[in-house]
């Protein structure tokens, strides 16, 4: 019989074989007991990826853009009071756009824009209806300025299927309105992992060569992408095109800011994808109001100088985890929202696949989250 050893998890002594030597960091993948543990979310989730203590205040100037998630950062933000140099202005793209600029190419074009003057040769830039827009210099100083008093950029990072302009090689912020589109000259590809890091890499450099004490938040979102224009099922495309985004961060946190302790990544997609059962509204791509609130109470919490506690935000966990099981027992509408996704189509209620899965977690989620049992 091989020989096993002990290890510890949640407060149990568990065994397991032993095989491999675990060396310094063995942290292992969470269980439903785990989700029911206090302090789930700083062991399990966030940790070593906050600053030691919180640094953002009411007072520090935010700018936060990116993909669509980037708007929830925004509105949360603001209607706490803190500083949103982005929010509700229309005189920068970073601010009317800045849920629309999606991927890390389109990110570095407006740092390069802002901070160097630098103009793409063709146009890109294009909103939600296809309209153009353009390089206008006054638009580009306000940009400048916007960045050069910026204390906190959150940056959210969406996808990394691009359109780009063949002659040039310059990527689009979207994809190619139709009545512009031309098939000579306008080209579809899945970018690489390299490319997103060296955009990861400048776009880094240029904000500690105009904002050296600036703090630098990465986030991934969550969002899937809505269709792919790969060949493949868009389930199977989304999987790629955030993995190498991931991965990307990943390496760009490993190399390049190894030794900036201002620059942070924010695991908004992992909140959203491993710590719910039923994140998504019935469109399956937006996440339930009560899966975004705990994700900005955990940057709160962790990031800003609030006065959250761990405790906080262990009961902020409990009340989404309680709807959560809501909505996969009862469906969709028996849980609080703002507005529907407005592209839902009917609302089936979610059928439980596996009751093994649930009934642990579950007797748990019936006791008062006061009690939870301290790790």
């Amino acid at each position: 019989m091989a020989e096993l050893t002990e290890y510890h998890q949640d407060g149990r002594t568990k065994k397991t074989t032993y095989s491999f030597f675990r060396g310094e960091n063995a942290n292992f993948h969470p269980t439903d007991e785990s989700l029911t543990r206090s302090g789930f979310v700083r062991d399990y989730v966030v940790k070593n990826l906050a600053p030691k203590e919180p640094t953002i205040s009411k007072s520090s100037r935010i700018v936060a853009f990116g993909s669509c998630f980037a708007i929830n950062i925004q509105r949360y933000l603001a209607e706490r009071g803190y500083n949103l140099l982005t929010h509700g202005r229309k005189d920068t793209y970073v601010s009317s756009m800045g849920d629309g600029i999606v991927n890390t190419f389109a990110i570095r074009q407006q740092f390069e824009w802002a901070w160097l003057g630098r103009v793409p040769e063709v146009e890109l830039w294009h909103g939600y209806r296809a309209e153009v827009f353009g390089y206008d210099e006054k638009i580009r100083q306000a940009t400048r300025d916007v960045f050069d008093n910026c204390d906190v950029f959150i940056i959210t990072l969406g996808l990394s299927e691009v359109w780009f302009d063949e002659p040039t090689g310059s990527v689009f912020w979207r994809a190619v309105p139709q009545e512009f589109y031309d098939p000579a000259r306008h080209k579809f590809r899945v970018s690489s992992v390299a490319e997103n890091l060296e955009n990861l890499t400048e776009i880094h450099k240029l904000i500690r060569e105009h904002r050296p004490d600036a703090q630098i938040v990465f986030t991934l979102s969550p969002v899937p992408l809505t269709a792919t224009f790969r060949d493949k099922s868009c389930i199977i495309a989304n999987s790629a095109s955030k993995a190498i985004l991931r991965a990307a961060l990943d390496e760009f946190m490993r190399g390049p800011t190894l030794n900036d302790d201002k620059v942070f990544y924010f695991p908004s997609y992992e909140i959203v994808n491993s710590c719910f059962i039923n994140p998504m509204m019935e469109d399956r791509k937006h996440p339930h109001d009560h899966v975004i609130e705990l994700n900005m109470k955990v940057f709160e919490r962790y990031f800003c100088k609030s006065g959250l506690t761990d405790a906080d935000v262990d009961r902020a966990f409990g009340r989404a985890a309680l709807l959560d099981y809501t909505v996969a027992r009862d469906g969709h509408l028996a849980v609080p929202r703002k507005k529907a996704p407005k592209a839902g189509g009917n609302v089936p209620r979610p059928v439980i696949l596996g009751e093994s899965r649930y009934s642990r977690l579950l007797r748990a989620l019936r006791r008062p989250w006061s009690r939870l049992r301290q790790a």
